[in-house]
């Protein structure tokens, strides 16, 4: 069969200009395209499969997905949290994550979707709409996962969740309490003493990661004080005026440790513009170790959280609940510190 007996550079090939060129019907290169074979020759299902790569056929994924029981699609449903100002998917930690899921489920064979949506109604709908094959949440609360469980019955997973051994469903989670306590004691182990924490809340994992950086000066019998807790505002332009106020009290620290690396980067900057040297007058320490934190100057000292591992057990976990295996399970993966140049020891001051 050459290529020029279907002008398919001309138009789409459809699956009529396959089975008229070979003559065989349009059901059996459609079962052939969608993997249904046992009662189709094996002379016939190679040569309907080479016709179709040959001739650059498309599949329409709709058709796809409707023939099958489950699509290889999984969507990742972001919730637009208002400290993101509508731009979530520019956030360097969102990114990041959306990066190493996209990788992942790639080499398993899967079609990443990604979506941002913060009514449950919706979500619900498009799922079922698109006959997705799981969901994995990012950014919703404990009462947004229950009322989706009682809702939808296609399996879902949650990424930074919080939950309790009571309810059903998976989260994949990170240490934040002892990745706090590895800034604070890195920080108390190069002579500070007088640190402020930058966070724009004071809930989930921003405040277990004050909590881990708490408990370190209190174990090296430092008192963190209620007002060493810096809140910041999320709009920008509020933020950069609170900086101006911070700026006024610098002298009383030497050092900060900050919730992510987006606010460490950015008080770092603000500090630069100011005249104020990074690390000689003062220490900043991230957590994330997001992409930026190796290339901005000094290099950001901060505590990594492993995206790849994360979005593996992820994947992992999710295609047991495919698979209809019973999982519940809150992961909890560990944080490292990272040490480059944005860090001064002051020990023998």
């Amino acid at each position: 069969m050459s290529k020029q007996e279907i002008n398919y550079n001309e138009r789409r090939v459809t699956i009529k200009d396959i089975a008229e060129s070979l003559g065989v019907s349009t059901a059996t290169v459609s079962n052939v395209i969608h993997g249904k074979t046992k009662k189709i020759s094996a002379k016939t299902v190679e040569k309907v499969q080479e016709l179709l790569e040959v001739s650059g056929y498309i599949p329409n994924m709709a058709a796809v997905l409707l023939a099958q029981n489950s699509s290889k699609i999984i969507c990742v449903m972001l919730s637009d949290d208002q400290k993101y100002n509508g731009q979530m998917l520019k956030d360097p930690f969102v990114s990041d994550i959306l990066n190493s899921l996209s990788k992942c489920l790639n080499q398993k064979g899967y079609f990443m979707m990604v979506k941002e949506e913060s009514r449950l109604d919706k979500i619900v709908q498009y799922a079922s709409m698109w006959n997705m094959a799981g969901l994995i949440l990012i950014g919703y609360c404990n009462q947004d996962y229950q009322s989706l469980r009682a809702k939808m019955h296609i399996p879902f997973l949650v990424i930074d969740g919080y939950v309790n051994q009571a309810e059903k469903y998976s989260n994949v989670g990170i240490d934040n309490e002892g990745g706090g306590y590895q800034a604070g004691t890195y920080l108390v182990h190069k002579g500070h003493r007088k640190i402020m924490f930058l966070s724009d809340n004071d809930t989930c994992g921003d405040h277990e990661r004050y909590m881990g950086f708490k408990r370190a000066l209190l174990d090296n019998q430092i008192i963190v004080m209620p007002e060493d807790f810096k809140l910041l505002p999320f709009d920008e332009k509020e933020r950069f005026a609170y900086y101006k106020h911070l700026l006024k009290e610098i002298k009383k620290y030497t050092a900060a440790f900050c919730a992510s690396d987006v606010y460490a980067i950015e008080w770092m900057n603000y500090l630069l513009d100011q005249g104020v040297k990074i690390p000689e007058d003062f220490s900043i320490i991230g957590f994330d170790d997001i992409q930026l934190a190796q290339y901005v100057r000094p290099k950001l000292t901060t505590i990594k959280q492993d995206m790849n591992k994360r979005a593996e057990k992820a994947i992992e976990l999710l295609e047991a609940l495919i698979a209809g295996d019973e999982v519940i399970a809150n992961v909890v993966l560990p944080t490292s510190l990272v040490i480059r140049e944005s860090v001064k020891d002051i020990g023998d001051k």
